[in-house]
């Protein structure tokens, strides 16, 4: 840990292995509260591997992640939900049939009442969700518009809002903008700026340097299921993230 503030997340020493393929090779990193944590790497690296271990689907072999100085262990995705982490998948899991609204609360839907006679509180939702879009300045047309009429841009938008509307701790985001164009990603962008600012510690992954340049505060670097070397963003530039991922420069 540097300085008196636990990081938001710290990961130390993680392995990981599937069978005889070594996904996390002893991999450590931190994202300090409220900035932008960037992990860079090429294909094979082990950036989702780490990622799902911080999101419960994987346990790691070894190692450990610690979130605001405590250890923690997930035995499921839901139960690092329940801790403050959200993470919004490239895929971005999102049900094309259903409303904006529906979709923010899927899964997690308010109810009144006791079982077997447990009603849906609908109006609250609607409203839950319009509060939560209207505050972020999301750019979509409105809750009740189903999901498979938005653009990528406010598909994504609304994933990240869902992230969110459940998590204002940590939230992990796997190539938030790779089937964007300029515009929308621009938007979205404004968008994770926006969720920071009120607090919010994010993590990406990007191979979009630029990308990572304009939106970071710290960048490490994986290759072959190590981080081979972390910096503060405005002491590194895009050329050097290329030589690092690629392995043309070396770190002690």
């Amino acid at each position: 840990m540097d300085g008196a503030t636990p990081h938001k997340i710290e990961v130390r020493d993680l392995t990981k292995s599937f069978g005889s393929v070594e996904a996390l090779k002893g991999a450590s990193l931190y994202a300090r509260p409220g900035e932008v944590t960037a992990i860079v790497g090429d294909n094979g690296a082990g950036k989702s591997t780490l990622i799902k271990c911080l999101a419960g689907y994987h346990a790691p072999d070894s190692g450990e992640v610690l979130m605001d100085g405590e250890p923690v262990r997930f035995a499921s995705p839901l139960a690092a939900r329940h801790a403050g982490i959200e993470t919004v998948y490239q895929d971005l899991a999102l049900a094309d049939q259903l409303t904006v609204w529906q979709n923010i609360f899927l899964n997690r839907e308010l109810t009144r009442g006791v079982p077997p006679f447990r009603t849906s509180r609908r109006a609250e939702m609607r409203r839950q969700a319009h509060e939560l879009v209207s505050g972020l300045a999301v750019n979509v047309p409105g809750v009740t518009k189903t999901v498979k009429r938005l653009s990528g841009g406010q598909r994504q938008a609304v994933a990240i809002a869902r992230a969110v509307m459940w998590s204002n701790q940590f939230v992990i985001m796997d190539e938030p903008t790779a089937a964007l164009g300029l515009r929308e990603t621009a938007q979205v962008e404004d968008l994770i700026r926006r969720i920071v600012d009120a607090g919010t510690t994010v993590l990406i992954i990007s191979h979009n340097f630029e990308q990572v340049m304009r939106l970071s505060q710290q960048v490490w670097v994986m290759r072959g299921g190590r981080v081979v070397n972390g910096e503060r963003t405005s002491d590194v530039t895009g050329v050097e993230l290329v030589a690092q991922v690629t392995g043309a420069s070396t770190f002690a």
